[in-house]
């Protein structure tokens, strides 16, 4: 199954999962919860009020080597976005990333995202822990700050 596939097939709608593909094709969900989507929504709220001029995107797919991922939450400059904007899944990947983590996720799967967003031209991948602790990285390795939007906070306060 390729992503396309994916997001026509009506049985996939609206399903209380996120999904991504594996490199053969095969469907891998995981159930979110409510801090999750929380989080995912706190983040893109700031990163849109913070951010220069660009594209906050949800839930945003893109193709890699090891298929499908799915980033929980990522941001795209006016540049690229004009260039992924009609493409199922990107091509290349926008300029940072956003993992919410939950209790499915292991090191080494987010390690894997990290280094497959990367490896498509992200320029900063993001970790929020469950705590709402963010981490900021780039290929170099971790970073204080982000360099793209460096007066994002570093921690999440979904009460505030």
């Amino acid at each position: 199954m390729n992503w396309q596939q994916v997001c026509e097939h009506g049985a996939l709608q609206n399903l209380p999962f996120k999904i991504e593909l594996d490199e053969q094709g095969r469907i891998l969900m995981s159930p979110v919860k409510v801090y999750h989507s929380a989080f995912q929504g706190k983040i893109g709220v700031i990163l849109d009020r913070l951010s220069p001029k660009g594209n906050v995107l949800s839930e945003c797919a893109i193709r890699t080597r090891k298929g499908t991922k799915v980033a929980d939450v990522a941001w795209a400059s006016a540049e690229l976005f004009k260039m992924i904007i009609h493409e199922t899944e990107c091509s290349v990947s926008p300029e940072i990333c956003i993992s919410v983590l939950s209790s499915a996720n292991t090191a080494d799967e987010i390690n894997e995202k990290t280094e497959l967003y990367f490896e498509k031209g992200c320029k900063e991948v993001w970790i929020c822990s469950k705590e709402g602790i963010i981490s900021f990285h780039s290929p170099e390795g971790e970073r204080d700050q982000s360099m793209i939007v460096p007066d994002f906070p570093d921690k999440i306060d979904l009460f505030a």
